[in-house]
């Protein structure tokens, strides 16, 4: 049996679909989180046959016929897969417009059951809707369902499974929708009648809730942004100097600074295993993803606290504030959601760039999202914050505001290099405040915490394994006495001469740059692994090891070059997908690393000469490489402007 999940977009069609069937699949108070459908079977406490039961949560949709690509989805698998029936999910609080996407499901002849959902919120304002009577008029079952708390869910699935092979389910109307002219504004009145025969609402619309009074606050188009700063440094300085900073220490310190080795060691010694072997698994495997694993707590702390913002209601205030920034370098605040979703991984944060309708602003969207840090770069910038900013709470939050303002920089330049114009118009329900739900924030971190280890027990292992052979053997496939003699470091001394403009030097920054595209987290590994051999200081101690290489302002330099240059290969081929053609994704990752590359340059160069009074290593070949950029970019703007005035000529001597 095949039962799909339909709905307008922040109906609670995914809350509903993870209730149902075990899932976890991202949540969020916005319209674009869901944007393919997702296949799960029906848990058993819902079963009462026999046979499996398939869920397929489809992406949100207002109408059949289809205006965005994700909708074109719905419409496709409802009437070209024949669903055995339907749930239709009704966001309660938003009835009228709801029925005209449901009156459209009850015309395919296929069983339809309605989930009145968000009966919480609408009896929190005093309304009510009369069930029975809606069942009546739509002529179909319906269900009053609490999605996230769980009720009215097993009601719902029986009637579900009832329904199958009960015939179609069809509304037989008063208005005829025949006429194509007029069938949407007819649809529109008989929906509307039925919502205003059924609801009884005992609100006032002038009525100012305590939603709205906080929006005038947190969503001010001069306050909004300082305070969604000052909401990121709290959830930072808790997440990375607080809880968990303190296990992360404890886990990289104690736990895989010492317990483990040791034990490692010791049986290893005791069974008479290889040497070689042994430095592999110690120092290559367990040294390497143990440096990685050691932040964990961190991670989960950080995710759990932006899981409750989501919740909340706050972020999409936030997409609300950076809709008027956006405007301007040619984008809308609808860019803002990938953005958001990228925070966690920017694979379905690329991914869900397919919401937004103007070509233009998809292409900048899924270009910038990478600048967003994810949960990859967060051990990076753990272990930099912890080795050379270790009683500053204001590193993590910078990169934020860092990754904000490149965001908008390379807005205007690529708006400037292609002549974009935004053509899209920005709409978004912004839900009620509510308390954030601990389950929600729990599931969440606990989803990324999965996979962040399976990325570790996987990508991070196989990857510090060859890091370890690399480094230990040359091209003649002998042990070696030094690093310097050996394969990796003849493939980090090929790259290293580019990163002197820097201030970078040393082949082990270029090799733990090119694993980090295989995974971010790979750069933590790298070093682990390459310099255990040179001391026994743990990795992330201040004063440690890796002060040996960098500096403050170097290392607050080689955060942003990891922060700004192209993701891993993963995100890189939902890019790809995304964009559309190799030529576009090439486009891409050349900004991307050109981007990387003079932020890092600038940040090395001039705070050298602002914090230490004397220019970084490479200074004079940063003068060159910064004039040569600038060249670059005025050439292609010039192209652009000459472009753009030749299909304007073209344009008017062709009558347009």
């Amino acid at each position: 049996m095949k039962i799909a999940l339909t709905g307008n977009p922040n109906s609670g069609k995914t809350t509903l679909f993870n209730a149902i069937t075990g899932k976890t699949e991202y949540v969020g108070n916005w319209p674009g989180v869901t944007v393919e459908k997702k296949e799960a079977y029906l848990k058993a406490k819902y079963q009462i046959s026999e046979s499996k039961i398939r869920i397929v949560d489809l992406p949100g949709a207002y109408s059949i016929a289809p205006y965005t690509g994700e909708e074109a989805i719905t419409r496709d698998f409802v009437t070209g897969e024949n669903p055995d029936v339907i749930i239709n999910i009704i966001d309660a609080n938003s009835l009228e417009r709801s029925l005209f996407f449901t009156s459209q499901l009850l015309e395919l002849g296929i069983p339809v059951v309605i989930a009145l959902n968000k009966q919480d919120i609408l009896k929190r304002h005093g309304d009510t809707i009369d069930s029975s009577k809606l069942s009546d008029l739509l002529d179909c079952i319906v269900v009053e369902t609490v999605a996230n708390k769980g009720k009215g869910l097993n009601v719902l699935i029986e009637k579900a499974i009832e329904t199958v092979g009960s015939g179609s389910s069809q509304i037989t109307p008063e208005i005829d929708f025949s006429d194509e002219n007029d069938a949407d504004k007819a649809r529109q009145k008989f929906t509307s009648m039925i919502a205003k025969s059924c609801l009884v609402s005992n609100r006032d619309i002038n009525d100012v809730s305590l939603s709205d009074r906080l929006d005038r606050v947190v969503a001010h188009k001069w306050l909004g942004l300082p305070i969604f700063f000052l909401v990121m440094w709290a959830v930072y300085a808790f997440s990375i100097e607080g809880l968990g900073g303190f296990l992360s220490e404890y886990l990289n310190e104690t736990v895989f600074g010492e317990l483990v080795p040791d034990a490692a060691n010791a049986f290893f010694e005791g069974v008479g295993i290889n040497p070689l072997l042994q430095s592999l698994i110690v120092d290559g495997a367990i040294g390497g993803v143990g440096a990685v694993v050691g932040f964990l707590p961190l991670i989960m702390v950080l995710f759990f606290c932006l899981g409750l913002l989501e919740d909340s209601g706050y972020m999409s205030r936030v997409a609300v504030v950076m809709d008027r920034f956006f405007k301007k370098i040619g984008l809308s605040g609808k860019s803002i959601i990938p953005m958001i979703v990228g925070s966690g991984c920017a694979i379905p944060g690329v991914m869900a760039t397919r919401t937004i309708e103007d070509i233009n602003e998809k292409r900048m969207t899924t270009i910038l999202t990478p600048f967003v840090p994810c949960g990859a770069k967060i051990p990076i910038i753990a272990l930099f914050s912890a080795v050379f900013f270790p009683n500053a709470s204001w590193v993590g939050p910078s990169m934020y505001l860092l990754a904000i303002v490149m965001i908008a920089l390379g807005g205007l330049l690529l708006k400037k290099i292609f002549v974009w114009e935004n053509s899209s118009i920005f709409l978004i329900e912004l839900p009620e405040y509510k308390i954030p739900s601990i389950r929600h924030a729990t599931v969440q971190m606990f989803k990324h915490a999965k996979g962040f280890v399976i990325k570790a027990a996987t990508i991070i292992l196989v990857m510090n394994t060859f890091v370890w052979f690399m480094q230990a053997y040359g091209w003649n496939l002998k042990p070696i006495a030094t690093q310097d003699a050996s394969i990796l470091a003849s493939f980090g001394g090929i790259i290293s001469p580019l990163l002197i403009p820097l201030g970078f030097v040393g082949w082990q920054l270029a090799a733990a740059i090119l694993t980090g595209f295989v995974a971010k987290e790979n750069v933590v590994a790298t070093f682990a692994v390459l310099l255990a051999v040179a001391s026994e200081d743990a990795l992330h101690m201040p004063g440690g090891v890796l002060s040996g290489i960098f500096n403050p302002v170097t290392g607050y330099a080689f955060l942003t070059f990891n922060l700004f240059t192209p993701p891993c290969f993963a995100a890189i081929g939902a890019m790809n997908s995304e964009l559309g053609s190799k030529k576009w994704l090439f486009r891409a990752i050349g900004f991307q690393l050109g981007v990387g590359y003079v932020v890092a340059m600038l940040i090395s160069q001039i705070g050298t000469i602002i914090i230490y009074g004397e220019t970084a290593i490479g200074f004079g070949y940063s003068i060159v490489v910064l004039t040569s950029i600038a060249f670059l970019i005025v050439w292609l703007i010039r192209r652009s402007d000459e472009k753009n005035k030749h299909i304007l000529m073209e344009a008017r001597e062709g009558g347009l």
